[in-house]
């Protein structure tokens, strides 16, 4: 909760940051990117032989890489929610994908309360300007939800994560507005059992990244003299695939020979040339994050801005013909999940363990890795730290200050496992405590609730043998473990666990 003694000290320390010659110089910009459906394996510096993405893999090459970095959920508006609030699904007051209450289906997803505090309202207290520009998934505009309420100071982008589904779609949210961008917008979903496909039938006259960009790069502008957080959630590459034909003409045509063209026979829109289009619309993204490098360079604040790149969650799963992965998306094709068990809306590695990659000039060793399990409730108080905010007093943080990590020092002891309550996909909960790692699935498909998996990432990383028979006490102390870090969720509920 939001008590009246932590919205007093924010106010003192705004106030304090705010007076006469007192500057903001020691705090760092902060840059967060946030992919969509980008899987462990689809960039370069984790070993994607393919796809181009030599901005990302510069940001390796200069910073830090993570190798067991995940995600807070294996689906997008979980996943944001933790990464905003700090709280494992546990805690989290979002545990799904869920469309908002009281009748309103589109546009919006069930939206976090006042009460929550944001990372963005730390930082703000904190004398940062921040932005989002991108996908929220957190609230519909002018509820308790969105980011204007959430403590950003400009939002653009797709609020409705269904809206993002296309891009060229109807309009964009500009603040608490909705802005038309296409007078004949596509809609991200459809089919075409025969005839010619063309991808110049699906697309518009304006495509939402690229007016995202232009956004994002004019709040660097006008915020360049002082800190700010500018968080990025792009939308690429989750489906439907209408990458610019630019980068689709930089891929070979021999990809797509074996499976041929996509006639929206898993769901989103048809392709003539899926796996390239998968492909360009990872690339094109790796290009507007080179944007992005490129302004900060242009101010001589790439020295001054710590960047952190990951994805919401792992690589889009297969459907109901074994060609194609969701979309027409070649995730097999491209190995999306660098080898791991599961896809998105799973808890097996592939679907939750991402790539991350931290630059940050003079504070992190170039070329370096770091093999720390880490998450995403650990941005909150990293992010809080190196802001020097104020940690609120009465909400539940579940992650660990990384400051250290980053740093190449030892990393902090984490006194609870990393714990996922996930709501979807029949309800799946996944804990890891040192290199064990134990899962349940179809939670909420009562009398088929599976038996807990249990394996051991040392050895296992790929998780093919379950030891679950052979350690019966340590995945009773897992479970025990779980119980006492979660909390009910009504409006997300797990019955199996909720009545303990």
């Amino acid at each position: 909760m939001r008590a009246a003694t932590y919205r007093f000290t924010l106010l003192f320390t705004v106030c304090f940051l705010t007076l006469p010659g007192i500057a903001c110089a020691d705090k760092p910009n902060i840059v967060f990117i946030l992919a969509d459906d980008l899987g462990y394996g689809d960039v370069g510096c984790y070993g994607q032989d393919k796809i181009l993405t030599p901005n990302i893999d510069s940001l390796a090459k200069q910073g830090m890489r993570f190798t067991q970095h995940y995600t807070g959920a294996p689906v997008c508006a979980p996943a944001r929610c933790v990464l905003m609030t700090g709280q494992h699904l546990g805690h989290a007051e979002i545990r799904g994908n869920r469309d908002s209450g009281n009748g309103r289906v589109f546009p919006g997803q069930w939206p976090i309360t006042d009460e929550i505090v944001t990372i963005a309202e730390v930082l703000r207290d904190a004398g940062y300007k921040n932005g989002a520009f991108g996908k929220w998934g957190l609230g519909p505009s002018n509820t308790t939800g969105s980011p204007m309420k959430q403590g950003f100071d400009r939002f653009y982008g797709y609020n409705c994560q269904r809206n993002a589904h296309s891009y060229y779609p109807p309009f964009l949210d500009s603040n608490e507005k909705e802005e038309r961008i296409n007078k004949y917008p596509i809609p991200g979903h459809d089919k075409k059992p025969e005839g010619e496909i063309l991808a110049e039938d699906y697309r518009a006259e304006n495509y939402a990244p690229d007016m995202i960009l232009e956004e994002a790069l004019k709040f660097i502008d006008q915020n360049k003299n002082v800190p700010f957080f500018l968080y990025l959630p792009f939308v690429e590459p989750h489906v439907a695939m209408q990458p610019p034909q630019e980068w689709l003409d930089r891929y070979p045509h021999e990809w797509d020979a074996e499976n041929g063209v996509y006639r929206g026979e898993n769901g989103y829109l048809p392709h003539p040339r899926p796996r390239a289009g998968y492909a360009a619309m990872i690339s094109d993204m790796d290009e507007h994050i080179g944007s992005i490098l490129e302004r900060l360079k242009k101010y001589g604040l790439d020295e001054k801005t710590i960047v952190i790149f990951t994805s919401d969650n792992g690589p889009t799963h297969g459907g109901r013909d074994a060609r194609f992965h969701v979309g027409g998306a070649g995730c097999t094709f491209f190995n999306s999940t660098g080898g791991l068990k599961g896809f998105k809306g799973s808890c097996y590695e592939g679907g939750i363990r991402v790539p991350c990659v931290v630059r940050w000039p003079g504070k992190i060793q170039p070329g370096s890795e770091s093999t720390v399990p880490s998450y995403f409730p650990d941005w909150f108080p990293t992010l809080t730290a190196i802001a020097k905010g104020q940690v609120p007093e009465d909400q539940q943080l579940d992650g660990v200050d990384l400051s250290d990590v980053l740093l190449g020092k030892t990393a902090p002891e984490r006194t609870s496992p990393m714990i996922w309550d996930f709501n979807g996909y029949g309800g799946i909960v996944a804990i890891r405590d040192g290199n064990w790692k134990a899962v349940r699935r179809n939670l909420k498909r009562p009398n088929r609730e599976s038996e807990w998996e249990l394996y051991n990432l040392a050895t296992d990383r790929n998780e093919t043998s379950d030891l679950a028979a052979q350690y019966p006490a340590v995945v009773k102390r897992l479970e025990s473990a779980y119980l006492n870090n979660r909390t009910v969720e009504p409006d997300f509920p797990m019955p199996i666990y909720d009545k303990q």
